[in-house]
């Protein structure tokens, strides 16, 4: 009958794993509207939009929960980052993606294409190593996924460059020279977030093993 006053046990792992599968959702869909026709472009940004609900209504439980429970299994302020800069990829995922739907890009350039496969695995990565915090058993496996994701970013910051480099040379509409430029710079941007989470997780690894 005691235990019934007792604060319900909170297992931040499953908010961890839930979020990194919403993120490699929304960037699997992302994909797909790079490679997709012009008329599933406002169909697939409707797709990302619920996933980005999804992912909010996660990590604010998450940081419910948090402000409640008194004891955590790694430290508090880990927890909010990694749970905030896991939202924060489905938020300039869907983001990026409502830019496309609402500037009508529907010939997608290559370089967007590129970037949106080089952040699904940098996603992908995330979660294997997000899914391993579990345990901290198999430390290796963590800090080869962790070495994947830096790897991913050095070459979404080349794309990025190269892509910015084409567009300047080779598009003569000052109009869609902004708007491209906004969406590699936003898709960048979600490449760099999966950089800082993997410095939350490396932490997070030598804090407790």
């Amino acid at each position: 009958m005691f235990r019934a006053f007792l604060p319900k046990e909170v297992c931040f792992f499953d908010y961890f794993e839930q979020l990194a599968a919403l993120s490699v959702k929304a960037c699997q869909a992302f994909l797909e509207l790079t490679e997709g026709h012009k008329d599933g472009l406002d169909r697939h940004a409707a797709k990302i939009k619920d996933i980005e609900h999804q992912a909010d209504d996660v990590a604010h439980r998450c940081i419910d929960d948090l402000n409640k429970t008194f004891v955590t299994p790694i430290d508090r302020v880990d927890i909010h980052a990694l749970i905030k800069r896991m939202d924060d990829v489905v938020d300039s995922v869907d983001a990026t993606a409502s830019r496309m739907a609402l500037y009508e890009l529907v010939e997608i350039r290559e370089e967007a294409r590129k970037s949106a496969e080089v952040l699904l695995k940098a996603v992908r990565s995330m979660e294997i190593a997000v899914r391993g915090l579990r345990t901290i058993k198999e430390t290796k496996t963590i800090k080869d996924e962790l070495i994947s994701i830096y790897h991913l970013e050095n070459e979404g910051d080349l794309i990025l460059r190269e892509a910015l480099t084409r567009l300047f040379r080779e598009e003569t509409n000052a109009i869609l020279v902004i708007k491209w430029k906004e969406i590699f710079e936003r898709l960048e941007k979600a490449t760099d977030r999966c950089e800082e989470i993997a410095h939350i997780i490396e932490r997070i690894v030598i804090e407790v093993s």
